[in-house]
């Protein structure tokens, strides 16, 4: 069992920010970069490893509570730290997997989780009240993290990725799933300091763009806006038309500083088509970093198709955030 401050002595962090050439089509108009939370850890690593880390102070729970499905990043991410620091980890899985545990599931087994399947319309009630009050009555000394780890507390954890970042960018881009990873970019964003960067531009609004990695055009932004509650939505995108959505709001028109894009979510979440599928083995196996298909494929793949139909101004500077979970692409 460790100590907290010993678990994130072996996190690797800052995690660094890479210059990134592909060889794509519009890729030589801009300067791009991939933020590489996926380098934090082998295990805990991306956005769980920052939505996770304001919830785990000195004074440890003394036992947590999440949901998820049976290949989920989080749980497996909350999974393995509970293990290390010793505190009993509930976890409420969406469908039977007794029988075939997925490779996170043995993982979780292996690491002491207490597991719990529910059927479809119990996990439907996961942000209900009162089936909240149910769990905290069965497991009066726990805290219970939402799906995903996305809670208020996690944008403190996303605006320390944004604080790290030591080059001027005009762009950020992430996947969306949840919605706090982008909503704690926005934030972070209304008061990122250039203070650290050399020769950084004067420019009036850096912007935060989101590909949404399942079907969910209102309910994604709505997601991000619970977050928000005192920014109203700057873009949203079932307001443009769709032939019109791949066109990226100028640098220079400051007020719609976010947006999601919905046209890279190939039919839904954890939906792989056979060319998503052979796009992320053909990057795997010609750059310096892996991606997988559910969440980081889809957001490279977006950037690759919007350089191409000559979306960014020339000369933007694009970071891409690599939110990690490999794992489930097992």
């Amino acid at each position: 069992m460790l100590s907290l401050e010993d678990f994130k002595a072996s996190l690797t962090l800052p995690s660094p920010v890479e210059p990134f050439f592909p060889k794509w089509k519009g890729a030589e108009k801009v300067s791009l970069f991939v933020k590489r939370d996926d380098a934090i850890h082998p295990i805990m690593s991306g956005n769980k490893w920052r939505k996770l880390s304001n919830a785990l102070h000195t004074s440890l729970p003394k036992a947590i509570v999440s949901f998820g499905g049976g290949f989920s990043n989080h749980l497996h991410a909350l999974g393995f730290i509970c293990f290390k620091l010793g505190i009993p980890f509930t976890a409420i899985i969406r469908g039977d997997y007794s029988a075939t545990p997925s490779p996170m599931i043995k993982d979780l087994i292996q690491w002491q989780t207490h597991i719990e399947y529910v059927d479809r319309i119990t996990y439907k009630k996961r942000s209900d009240s009162a089936y909240l009050n149910e769990l905290k009555l069965q497991f009066p000394d726990a805290i219970i993290i939402p799906e995903g780890g996305s809670q208020a507390q996690a944008l403190q954890g996303i605006k320390d990725m944004v604080d790290e970042i030591e080059v001027d960018f005009d762009f950020i881009v992430a996947p969306v799933a949840s919605g706090a990873t982008l909503a704690g970019i926005v934030n972070a964003l209304k008061t990122f300091n250039t203070g650290s960067i050399k020769n950084a531009s004067p420019t009036p609004q850096r912007k935060a763009i989101g590909v949404g990695v399942l079907k969910g055009e209102g309910y994604l932004e709505s997601l991000v806006e619970q977050f928000l509650p005192d920014s109203p939505r700057r873009e949203v995108q079932q307001n443009i038309p769709a032939g019109e959505r791949s066109k990226i709001p100028d640098r220079n028109q400051g007020e719609q500083h976010w947006h999601i894009n919905h046209d890279y979510h190939f039919g839904g979440y954890a939906k792989t088509p056979i060319e998503l599928q052979t796009f992320c083995c053909e990057f795997n196996n010609t750059m310096p970093f892996k991606i997988e298909p559910v969440y980081s494929g889809k957001a490279f793949w977006a950037v690759k198709d919007l350089l191409a139909k000559g979306a960014f101004n020339d000369g933007a500077r694009i970071i891409i955030l690599h939110t990690g979970g490999l794992q489930g692409a097992r």
